[in-house]
């Protein structure tokens, strides 16, 4: 397939657009500057320049493909504030993209999971998030997405799990390992009974790639663990960087994690196994504790990540 990947030169996307590639796809992505163009190339892929925001070209490129990949996202606007524009923005991309895409294609949409569970129980495809879960703001993309099957194309969004580890993560294992080193102590919420569910970002890649090739429309849970206690994840950091581990309390976690705070403190617990079932998907990588105790995330020259 002729697959258009957008976030292709991303964490996420840099582990795609391999996948792809070594599948046989015939890959292009949606880079934003010469940098980024540069990476997707030096991959394998072709790219064609452009933002999420550039919806002629957005349509254009679509309109080339059997199927995309949609991992772009105003991450940068959403974190200051502007959530709910960072939201509309998407949504509109997305519905160029579809305006694009052929009849018959296939589309993967990324989203998240945090907040998703309810009570402690594991969150399944068939869930949707309550009015005030971290996710229910991406709610209306997700949505517009899963809308093109009335266009007839074949959408399914990839529900993330917050944590897509492995080496070369800038994500928020390592925003954890630097806040530890500030504070000289490895700390987590409360009692840190609150549960991370995770995936390893090659695994992640492989859900993608099954998603656009034979996934019915629908939602998809990129989880490969469920939940992990957020104590377990600081207790490994702290050992890792020789420091004790020990309890924010509540009323001080967004000042000690900063943005985190408010993805570390719901309980999260995710089941994946729908998509197993339907995809045949079977995670195959190293776990988060273990990928935090090959030791990687802890070298030098990563000191200040994050």
């Amino acid at each position: 397939m002729r697959v258009l990947v957008t976030g292709a030169s991303g964490w996420v996307g840099s582990a795609v657009v391999p996948e792809l590639l070594a599948a046989g796809h015939h890959v292009t992505g949606l880079a934003r500057s010469e940098a980024s163009a540069a990476v997707v190339e030096a991959a394998g892929a072709a790219s064609v320049r452009g933002t999420v925001e550039d919806l002629d070209v957005l349509r254009d490129a679509a309109a080339r493909a059997d199927a995309v990949v949609h991992l772009a996202f105003p991450v940068e606007r959403s974190l200051s504030g502007g959530m709910a524009e960072a939201v509309a923005s998407d949504v509109t991309t997305i519905q160029a993209l579809g305006e694009g895409l052929p009849s018959g294609g296939a589309i993967a949409v990324a989203s998240g999971t945090v907040g998703l569970s309810q009570n402690g129980v594991p969150a399944t495809e068939h869930d949707r998030p309550s009015p005030d879960a971290l996710v229910a703001t991406r709610q209306l993309s997700d949505d517009a997405a899963l809308a093109l099957a009335e266009r007839g194309l074949r959408p399914t969004v990839l529900r993330l799990a917050p944590t897509n580890h492995g080496k070369g993560d800038n994500g928020f294992v390592p925003h954890l390992i630097a806040t530890a080193r500030r504070a000289g102590f490895s700390g987590y919420p409360g009692d840190g009974s609150s549960r991370w569910p995770a995936v390893h970002v090659r695994d992640t890649a492989r859900l993608f790639r099954l998603a656009i090739e034979a996934a019915p429309t629908g939602y998809l849970h990129a989880v490969a663990e469920e939940g992990i206690a957020v104590r377990e994840i600081a207790a490994a950091i702290g050992r890792h960087l020789g420091l004790p581990t020990r309890s924010v309390p509540m009323d001080r976690v967004d000042e000690h994690f900063g943005f985190l705070g408010m993805f570390l403190t719901p309980d999260s617990p995710v089941s994946s196994a729908i998509t197993r079932e339907v995809t045949g998907w079977a995670p195959a990588e190293a776990g988060l504790l273990e990928d935090l105790d090959q030791g990687h995330y802890f070298e030098p020259s990563r000191a200040t990540a994050g």
